[in-house]
């Protein structure tokens, strides 16, 4: 059974992506970080040069064409910010961002060191380039990357580069590693369904299911439940033998999500697949 951990009501959406694939929620929101000092911080207004400020200004024009889906018209707008100032490593982030929306992975993790070159502690940067190590299977990279950016207290989203770092070390086989980081990331972040998904369904892969049960029934109360998590509550339910649960959340994926495949597999009993 892959560890690796879809849930697809949260892909496509800006956690740093346009596409969860940027990426299921994992990659860094494309307008975060452009308000980063070298140390993590906000920048105050006053603190800026004309230039920076400009650049700035510019910047946010091109996230809000990216996330527009306006690729091109982001990439123009970024060149004008570079042109401005070109030490700004947040310009360089964002270009990370739209070369691995566009399948360009090795321009990609050249603007990603670079934005790391101009700020060692950008922990946007740190998980981005992460990710993008993640999706090309060199997980010890990866976690390297995710430690850097979490290491940095002032770092505003170490709960979702725990998550990412978790879904990696699964990715890598390492489950018991894997489970260890998605506690602690759901411990700063207990209502981000990808996490509780993911960490139940470790927990039920290794057969503990009452603690599966736990997490995933609280995804499966909330208005994020869909029909993934729906299944794996079957599943779990099913486990500990448990009717009246596994009939409750079948009806539920029959009445919201009647074309699933999820409807398919337990409307024919594939519990174990």
């Amino acid at each position: 059974m892959n560890a690796v951990l879809g849930f697809s009501l949260w892909r496509g959406a800006c956690a740093g992506l346009a596409a969860l694939a940027l990426l299921g929620g994992l990659t860094g929101c494309a307008t975060r970080g452009l308000d980063s000092d070298a140390a993590g911080g906000i920048v105050a207004p006053a603190d800026e040069s004309e230039t920076r400020r400009r650049a700035r200004t510019r910047l946010a024009l091109a996230a809000g064409y990216f996330e527009n889906g306006q690729t091109a018209v982001a990439l123009g707008e970024l060149k004008q910010v570079l042109q401005i100032d070109p030490s700004f490593g947040a310009a360089y982030n964002l270009g990370g961002l739209i070369y691995m929306s566009l399948g360009d992975l090795a321009t990609a993790e050249s603007q990603f060191q670079r934005a790391i070159a101009l700020n060692a502690r950008d922990g946007n940067a740190l998980h981005n380039l992460g990710w993008l190590y993640c999706q090309q299977k060199r997980y010890d990279a990866a976690v390297q990357m995710f430690e850097r950016a979490v290491a940095n207290p002032l770092y505003p989203e170490r709960a979702k580069t725990l998550m990412a770092q978790g879904i990696c070390e699964a990715r890598g086989g390492d489950r018991a590693k894997a489970e260890a980081t998605l506690l602690r990331s759901y411990e700063l972040d207990a209502g981000n369904p990808v996490t509780g998904f993911n960490l139940s369904q470790l927990l039920y892969m290794r057969g503990d299911y009452e603690r599966a049960r736990f997490y995933i029934r609280r995804l499966n109360n909330s208005e994020l439940a869909n029909a993934e998590s729906l299944w794996l509550g079957i599943k779990v339910e099913h486990r500990l033998n448990n009717t009246e649960a596994m009939r409750q959340l079948g009806a539920q994926l029959r009445r919201r999500f009647p074309q699933s495949s999820e409807l398919v597999a337990y409307e024919r009993g594939r519990f174990d697949d």
